[in-house]
């Protein structure tokens, strides 16, 4: 049990600043981010401590895997409220790197560290009917349409490029809630395309993570080529701040492009190709079992 104060030392102190900066800062629009950070990092000290209390520490949840959540947590309140957000209103390029840092870094952490377990955890006793109750209803069908690899890899597609159309893109940097929206929209489908690909109970569905994966990179990917490529600005409001950092705004517009190309695309084909190779390993495991 003496890891779940550690556990509260790494999830709170970056969302908290995160709180007093959302409240003071950005008023009601960052409220609207700063809360569900909160939210989920209570759920999920709560369902640890009270899983450890009676499985041990580490029981059912291992200090590995409640590290990552609160990393991922951390990352997110980091690329969220520090510094980073401030230079992402006048680049491109840092706001690319806050972006693709919420979607391919924190949201992985976040689910590696199963957080349904915390949260399952977190429900009283008396509760949990009524939680397995709603998960075979309306909202169940929903969630597993939306974490089957499919239906997330669709709505991954769809977020990642109507929020890039210059006019939603512009709108949102004009707007504080239409901001909000955008971040916690990335965060979201991030983290349901995670649990389609990462948290899967069985391994015939590895097949369709590797296809979701991989489909994710070439749709990215594409993207990255237009932005990377384009002779035009994609979004003026961006055309005086490159300056500042010695840019010109095409040149800034390229750097963000091949950041989603490079780096981005580097990190799901390394995903895909670890997936692929899991397939593999139990091809030949069940090969072997047949064999003997």
């Amino acid at each position: 049990m003496r890891m779940v104060p550690g556990l509260i030392v790494l999830l709170f102190p970056v969302t908290a600043q995160a709180h007093e900066a959302g409240l003071s800062d950005g008023g009601l629009p960052n409220a609207f981010v700063v809360l569900p950070l909160l939210l989920a990092g209570g759920l999920y000290v709560a369902g640890v401590a009270r899983l450890w209390r009676q499985a041990g520490s580490g029981g059912g949840l291992s200090h590995f895997r409640a590290a990552s959540f609160a990393a991922g947590l951390a990352l997110s309140a980091l690329m969220l409220f520090s510094p980073i957000d401030a230079i992402a209103e006048r680049l491109l390029s840092a706001h690319m790197i806050q972006h693709f840092g919420l979607m391919l870094v924190a949201a992985p952490l976040m689910v590696l560290g199963r957080p349904r377990i915390a949260v399952l955890w977190a429900v009283p006793q008396r509760g949990r009917p009524a939680l397995a109750r709603l998960g075979q209803g309306a909202t169940g069908r929903v969630w597993r349409t939306a974490t089957h690899p499919f239906g997330a890899w669709l709505l991954y597609f769809a977020v990642l490029w109507a929020w890039h159309m210059p006019t939603l893109y512009q709108l949102a940097l004009g707007d504080d809630w239409v901001h909000a929206l955008q971040h916690m929209s990335f965060l979201g489908v991030a983290v349901l395309f995670c649990v389609a690909v990462l948290d899967l109970p069985r391994a015939e569905g590895r097949a369709g993570a590797f296809l979701a994966i991989f489909a994710t990179a070439l749709q990215s990917s594409a993207l990255a080529a237009l932005l990377t490529t384009a002779r035009t600005l994609w979004y003026p409001a961006y055309a005086s701040g490159a300056g500042e950092w010695n840019l010109s705004p095409l040149e800034d517009q390229q750097l963000a492009g091949l950041i989603m190309w490079v780096p981005c695309g580097a990190i799901l084909i390394g995903a895909a190709i670890a997936v692929l190779a899991g397939i593999l390993r139990d091809t030949e495991v069940r090969a072997e079992r047949v064999s003997s």
